[in-house]
C-alpha cells in the first residue's frame, strides 16, 4: 500500500516538475514585464532588446522584435516562445513554430481593455489564470485612480531615438490616447502615427506641456537639450520649461506601469494648464 501511495505521489508532482523545465524566451517588453509581474521569471531563458527591465538584462538578448533569427533563438533550446504581436508577420517564429516550440502570440493595445487581455493571455501561457486574474484587477484599480476630467492643457510628446532626430505623436499613438484618457488635449492635429516636425509646426503646436520618455532624454544628453530642438523655446511649455518624463516601456505599449505614468502626466497638465 505504502508502494502505490508513493507511486501517486510521484505521479501527483509530475505537472509541477514539467512546469519547472519550461524554458521561455520573451518577445515584447511588455510581456517581459508581465512574466516578472507573475513572478515566472525562473522559466526564462532569453529575451529581445525591447525588454528593458533592468533585472532582465543577464538574459541573453535574441535581437529586435523586428529582426529575429532562427538559429538564435533555437540556440538557447525553448520549450516556449511567448511573443507580442508586434513582431508579426515574422517568417522566423513560423519556423521556430515548425520544430515544434510552441509560439504564443500577445495581443497588444493602447486601452485598458486591452492591457486586461494582454495580462490575462500571457498568465494563460503561463498556466497562471488566477495569478494573471489578480494582476490585472490590481492594474485596474490603480488606473480607476487617475482622475481625468476635462483640462485646457494642450500636451505634446516628443521622442528622439537618434540625435538630430525627434519624433512627435499625432492622432493613432499610444500616448494620443494616453494624452486624451488623462483630460488634455494633443497638441498636434492632423498628424498620424509618429512623424518629424518642423520649427515652424511647433510653433504653431504651441503646447502646454511637454512629454519625453527617459530613454529620449538619455539620447538628447539632457533636459537642456530638449529646449534646444527648434522652435521649443517659443511654446508656453519651452517658457515655463513644463515637461514631464515618462517610462518608456509603460508609455509605448501601455504596459503596467501606466497607471502611475498617467498620474504624473495628469498632475503635470494641471500646474501647466492655462
Amino acid at each position: 500500500m505504502s508502494l502505490i501511495r508513493s507511486l501517486l505521489a510521484s505521479l501527483a508532482l509530475l505537472p509541477a516538475l514539467a512546469l519547472a523545465q519550461e524554458r521561455i524566451i520573451s518577445i515584447g517588453g511588455d510581456v517581459s514585464e508581465i512574466i516578472y509581474a507573475l513572478k515566472a521569471e525562473k522559466d526564462l531563458v532569453g529575451r529581445d532588446s525591447t525588454t528593458l527591465l533592468p533585472k532582465a538584462k543577464h538574459l541573453p538578448d535574441v535581437g529586435y522584435m523586428r529582426q529575429l533569427n532562427v538559429e538564435g533563438i533555437l540556440s538557447l533550446k525553448p520549450t516556449k516562445v511567448i511573443s507580442s504581436v508586434v513582431a508579426q508577420p515574422s517568417v522566423v517564429l513560423e519556423q521556430v513554430k515548425a520544430t515544434g516550440v510552441m509560439v504564443e502570440m500577445i495581443p497588444t493595445g493602447h486601452t485598458p481593455e486591452a492591457a486586461v487581455a494582454k495580462i490575462t493571455q500571457v498568465g494563460q501561457a503561463l498556466n497562471q489564470p488566477q495569478a494573471a486574474q489578480a494582476l490585472a484587477d490590481d492594474f485596474q484599480k490603480r488606473l480607476a485612480q487617475v482622475p481625468n476630467s476635462l483640462l485646457k492643457t494642450k500636451v505634446l510628446f516628443m521622442m528622439s531615438r537618434a540625435a538630430n532626430n525627434v519624433m512627435v505623436a499625432g492622432q493613432n499613438t499610444v500616448a494620443d490616447e494616453i494624452i486624451r484618457q488623462v483630460g488634455a488635449t494633443n497638441a498636434v492635429q492632423g498628424m498620424v502615427r509618429y512623424s518629424p516636425i518642423s520649427q515652424e509646426g511647433i510653433i504653431q503646436a504651441n503646447p502646454d506641456l511637454i512629454i519625453v520618455t527617459s530613454e529620449s532624454l538619455k539620447t538628447l544628453g539632457s533636459i537642456d537639450k530638449l529646449w534646444e530642438v527648434a522652435g521649443l523655446s517659443h511654446t508656453k511649455a519651452g517658457k515655463n520649461k513644463a515637461y514631464v518624463v515618462v517610462d518608456d516601456v509603460a508609455f509605448m505599449t501601455f504596459g503596467l506601469g501606466i497607471p502611475e505614468e498617467m498620474l504624473k502626466i495628469r498632475q503635470a497638465a494641471e500646474r501647466a494648464a492655462p
